[in-house]
């Protein structure tokens, strides 16, 4: 499985832009994401392995990134946390109703 990691432009370079998440920099190829808009400084790119594919806003970033540390929250504990259930900040779709599931659509 392949998990893409908002990352934010660092520096740029034709076709590669230097790029952060955390304390992790890497350099990715750019190609897939500069015919939609230039990567610039401060940009956020959604990174998949050394690629960049798709420009991200800063919000969009800040969710994914959320929604990530829930998931190796939850990998960590193995779903719980000193034996208490694992709780997302969000329902599940298998544990909505039918009803609620029409809200969605």
């Amino acid at each position: 499985m392949c998990i893409g990691w908002p990352m934010q432009v660092l520096a740029t370079r034709s076709g590669f832009a230097t790029v952060c998440r955390g304390t992790e920099q890497r350099e990715v190829r750019t190609a897939l994401v500069e015919p939609v808009r230039a990567v610039q400084p401060g940009d956020w790119l959604l990174v998949f392995l050394d690629d960049a594919r798709e420009h991200l806003s800063p919000e969009r970033a800040g969710e994914i990134t959320a929604t990530l540390a829930l998931v190796q929250a939850a990998l960590a504990t193995g779903g719980s946390d000193a034996g208490a259930p694992f709780s997302a900040p969000f329902e599940l779709p298998s544990a909505m109703s039918a009803e609620q599931l029409q809200a969605l659509r």
